[in-house]
């Protein structure tokens, strides 16, 4: 048993409301908080987060969490906490995840409780509190940056050519400026399948938000409905995506007149969604040792080469990508 393990054992002594039957690992994600389920002696279980203070502040989570359920969202209760050593005791939304629950037959249900429960997200988080830093220009130039050094550097061991770093800046330049010149809504950041737990009642269960910023209207729905760890057919995606314009606008969202303007925005948020999500995993398996993300980056990609041959503001993005080869990347088998 190591320290933080014997730290969260002690402190669940404490602060645990009955006995604890058993304790075993939840889950983990893709930075350095740990979950694990607690069983107590009452029948019912809760999470408790480890989220060691040197490298994650849980402020954030409890602060937005309960932003959230104010909003209307099923985000978890905070039972208990030691913020200062990090360390939450929360409620438990089971184990079924929506990634593990998605197909064709259920997938217009879960999407459906999906995409009201960011409508009233957007809808009601107001871009002017001081609770969400914004996704700014910098922000957003520093994530794709991740695209180019982890990905194409690292991991695939490019030396760029000085024209070849200009297409890359030219191709961020506009995505950033794609994604601020939309309407700008509370942004849960990474509203996707494997932080979206099936639920009875209030589905879904809403986790992995303390990172929420105040950015673009697109960036939730693009997280959702092209995510990197399951992918649909562009008519359904785009289907989807004007259903919940419709929804916005009914909500009484400005801003969002030009349906084809709102599919631009979605398509080109995506593309620097997914630029950073490739540099991520390259990231993730280099200097963290989680090779597993790598399985994903060529779904992650193909939504990369597919919009970039749409729109000719990204032409040469994907002429980079073609020359040097990396469209036909894969992870060792």
């Amino acid at each position: 048993m190591n320290e933080r393990e014997r730290l969260l054992r002690d402190w669940l002594d404490v602060v645990l409301p009955t006995t604890r039957v058993r304790l075993a690992p939840a889950s983990s994600d893709a930075s350095f908080r740990r979950y694990f389920r607690v069983w107590g002696d009452d029948g019912q279980t809760r999470i408790v987060m480890d989220a060691p203070p040197e490298q994650e502040d849980c402020r954030p989570f409890v602060a937005i969490a309960q932003a959230l359920r104010d909003l209307g969202l099923n985000a978890p209760e905070v039972l208990a906490g030691d913020l200062d050593r990090g360390l939450l005791l929360l409620t438990d939304f089971g184990s079924r995840p929506y990634l593990a629950e998605l197909d064709d037959r259920s997938a217009p249900g879960l999407y459906g409780d999906a995409l009201e429960a960011l409508a009233r997200l957007q809808l009601g988080g107001d871009p002017g509190s001081p609770l969400l830093p914004p996704y700014d220009s910098a922000l957003l130039h520093r994530e794709m940056d991740l695209f180019r050094s982890w990905f194409l550097g690292h991991l695939l061991g490019l030396e760029l050519r000085e024209e070849e770093h200009q297409t890359l800046d030219h191709a961020f330049a506009r995505l950033a400026d794609n994604a601020l010149e939309q309407p700008r809504v509370w942004v849960h950041r990474d509203y996707h399948s494997r932080n979206l737990m099936v639920t009875a009642p209030d589905n879904p269960g809403v986790l992995d938000f303390q990172d929420a910023v105040v950015g673009a209207v697109t960036y939730d729905l693009v997280s959702l409905l092209r995510d990197c760890y399951i992918a649909w057919p562009r008519e359904q995606v785009e289907g989807w995506t004007l259903d919940h314009r419709a929804r916005l606008r009914a909500g009484g969202m400005s801003g969002l007149d030009d349906a084809a303007q709102f599919l631009r925005w979605f398509d080109l948020m995506g593309v620097q969604r997914h630029l950073k999500a490739i540099g991520i995993f390259a990231r993730l398996n280099l200097r963290d040792g989680k090779p597993g993300y790598l399985r994903d980056i060529p779904r992650t990609l193909g939504y990369v080469l597919d919009a970039t041959a749409r729109y000719p503001e990204l032409a040469g993005l994907r002429d980079l990508l073609w020359v040097r080869g990396v469209n036909r990347w894969q992870p060792a088998s």
